[in-house]
């Protein structure tokens, strides 16, 4: 038995997301939550000829749309819109992740957690730190979803290698991953297949190539007039990271190379390694590839850094540099708060 909770079901991304989770055959039960519309959705996702059952709960039901999950994944929040600032997108999903991130330590402690609203970089300290003064926190539990970065960066990489036939978009991520964090310049696209990255700089679009992957997000909030984000590519990169959780606890091979994720470094198998690597042991935050076991982060796989050429380096620094005020960000939203 798998019941997998979407808080924040009825949006731009939890509707498309609880499509694709439908198809699932690891889900037993999909528990969809939202302050509205919640009930049509999952009405309408029950007419799915899968095997899940699907169930819609309004806001007075929380409790009873997350008791037994084994997995909550979070899109809640509001997207961000043109002249939209990363403070104002904090302000407002700060306090909607600290909300619903109480409710689940309250009756689903033991879930594994999945952000996916954004600012990330900030919204999986607050996740942490409101699990640590509930005395609910187990590391390696709660993650921020960065794989909307993997999934572009295989896309742009073949765009622009376009006249390689060999190339598949779906097959890429032996090739390339992405590390840092899941915003602007805290993006490290990183070469694993070095060949790759070599072509690009002779064919001179390197540079074009990384600027795409960190800020690829602002062609569609630009695209969309105004009328939202990345939706479906987020809804996809959700299910696909949720689906290698998902396949976990089920003890099930995972269909892909690495799996990068935004990850809280203390208490989790090298995390001290990671921190020395990249040269800063005040980093508490990175997105790296991890390893799971029965659905949590169980140890990250440090190697990726070992073997960065002089341009990554160079962008993980200055990731590194944004990261630490990003997060604190975060922390200092909770701290403050339980001060008053």
């Amino acid at each position: 038995m798998t019941k997998v909770t979407i808080l924040g079901a009825s949006g731009g991304v939890g509707q498309p997301l609880s499509l694709l989770l439908k198809l699932s055959p690891y889900i037993t039960e999909l528990s969809l939550y939202d302050l509205r519309n919640v009930e049509g959705v999952s009405k309408d996702l029950s007419h799915i000829n899968t095997n899940s059952k699907c169930t819609g709960h309004g806001e007075i039901d929380i409790e009873k749309a997350l008791k037994g999950a084994n997995l909550v994944i979070i899109p809640a929040g509001v997207p961000r819109r043109p002249g939209m600032s990363r403070d104002d997108l904090f302000k407002i999903n700060a306090k909607i992740v600290k909300s619903l991130v109480s409710y689940t330590g309250k009756f689903a402690p033991g879930a594994r957690i999945l952000i996916i609203s954004n600012p990330v970089n900030s919204m999986v300290p607050i996740a942490v730190e409101q699990l640590k003064l509930m005395g609910k926190f187990q590391p390696g539990n709660v993650v921020g979803v960065t794989m909307l970065d993997l999934v572009r960066a295989e896309t742009f990489v073949v765009d622009f290698l376009g006249e390689d036939s060999t190339l598949d978009k779906t097959k890429m991520d032996k090739d390339i991953t992405v590390i840092g964090g899941h915003s602007g310049n805290t993006i490290v696209p990183v070469f694993l297949n070095k060949k790759l990255g070599e072509t690009l700089k002779m064919k001179k679009c390197y540079d074009e190539f990384i600027h795409r992957v960190q800020f690829g997000g602002d062609e569609v909030v630009k695209a969309k007039d105004g009328a939202g984000s990345a939706t479906l590519s987020m809804a996809l990169a959700g299910y696909k990271f949720a689906e290698e959780i998902l396949r976990s606890l089920h003890k099930a091979k995972s269909t892909m190379t690495t799996i990068p994720a935004f990850v809280y470094l203390p208490g989790i198998s090298n995390g001290k390694e990671v921190q020395e690597k990249v040269g800063n042991k005040n980093l508490e935050y990175i997105a790296l590839p991890v390893n799971l076991v029965y659905g949590s982060v169980a140890s990250i796989d440090t190697t990726v850094l070992d073997n960065l050429t002089s341009e990554e380096t160079k962008l993980l620094n200055i990731a590194v540099k944004e990261l630490i005020g990003n997060i604190d960000k975060g922390k200092k939203f909770i701290i403050g708060a339980s001060k008053l």
